[in-house]
């Protein structure tokens, strides 16, 4: 199985489908999404493209691929309008690795989780990046429509073999073994 990673949309139409076509293109299977998927925040500028209704509406025509976890900018309303769960944090197993997800605003690299986890993925910070700390695999798949720090728009693919960050071209920034 193959899951494309995606954090921070915050109602852009046009860099959620561009990384949908990213995510098409490496044929992934899920989809997951670390938050803020509508609004953009009262510290963001708006987006380009920002269209947050169109954006609910794409992603719930996709619901089928979606596994979600809410971010801080979304609102109990936001989870009015999409058509599948927009959880806390959500616990997947990917062949034999286990896999913590979260937005990021709870648990980052600084605080980890308590559990037994091989991966640990969260957004909210607008960087990508993947690191170790304590033998956990942390990535963070950056902001496809807000980057911060001088990145990239950019998103993970993950499979059981590897974690990879790629720039919205497609392009590959950084990769790690799992």
């Amino acid at each position: 199985m193959k899951i494309a990673v995606v954090s921070d949309i915050h109602g852009s139409l046009s860099a959620l489908r561009e990384f949908w076509a990213r995510a098409e293109e490496a044929g992934a299977d899920k989809v997951l999404l670390l938050g803020d998927l509508y609004y953009h925040g009262a510290r963001n500028p708006l987006p380009e493209g920002y269209a947050p209704l169109a954006v609910s509406e794409f992603l719930n025509a996709h619901r089928e691929k979606i596994i979600a976890v809410r971010g801080n900018c979304d609102s109990d309303v936001d989870c009015t309008v999409s058509a599948f769960d927009l959880a806390a944090s959500a616990i997947l197993c990917l062949g034999e690795k286990t896999i913590f997800a979260s937005h990021g605003d709870r648990y980052d690299i600084e605080h980890l989780p308590v559990g037994k986890y091989d991966v640990v993925l969260y957004g909210h910070y607008h960087t990508g990046f993947i690191k170790e700390k304590e033998e956990i695999v942390v990535a963070n798949p950056g902001s496809v429509s807000l980057p911060k720090g001088g990145t990239s728009p950019s998103y993970l693919l993950l499979d059981e073999g590897e974690i990879a960050l790629h720039d919205l071209s497609g392009r590959l920034i950084d990769k790690r073994s799992l």
